[in-house]
């Protein structure tokens, strides 16, 4: 937990116009690292590796939401999913822009072989463009970006994508 705490200081620095959590800030300034100290997200008792839930950690999460403005509210799947998925293929979008991958096949090989990527799904750029269509995945990108704790700039569709649903809305 430490060593995501000091990546996220330097993140904080080189990207401050993105809106990050500070959860996970708070529980290390706390000295909750984990199970070296017995104490993290979870707690650990002496000798076991098991994690136990921790009303701390409740309270903690329920004191942000506070002071932030956010009210829980029930998440579909379907939305966790595309929220995880389409955030891989923006990414995927502007590794392409960038020329670090020559198309879009190269990106959905890279997922599937080194990182697990459900085969079913066929990669991600492939499930954006034909599973979803890109036209939806711009929508649902859009949509995401109004939500008023959103970072907007997170959720802006790469140009890539746009021009993939200019050129047909299936690729």
């Amino acid at each position: 937990m430490d060593i995501g705490y000091a990546i996220r200081q330097r993140r904080y620095q080189e990207r401050p116009h993105v809106t990050y959590s500070r959860i996970a800030d708070r529980v290390v300034e706390l000295g909750r690292l984990g199970q070296k100290t017995g104490k993290g997200w979870y707690r650990y008792e002496p000798g076991n590796r098991r994690p136990r839930p921790d009303p701390e950690i409740d309270q903690l999460i329920e004191a942000y939401r506070r002071e932030i403005g956010l009210a829980p509210r029930a998440i579909e799947d379907e939305e966790i999913v595309q929220r995880c998925i389409l955030a891989l293929v923006n990414e995927g979008a502007r590794i392409l822009e960038e020329g670090i991958a020559l198309r879009a096949g190269d990106v959905d090989v890279v997922y599937l072989n080194g990182y697990g990527f459900p085969p079913a799904k066929g990669g991600p750029m492939f499930y954006g463009g034909r599973l979803l269509g890109w036209p939806r995945v711009i929508a649902r990108m859009e949509g995401f970006a109004r939500n008023e704790h959103a970072d907007p700039r997170f959720w802006q569709p790469a140009a890539w994508i746009r021009a993939q649903a200019q050129d047909g809305g299936r690729a």
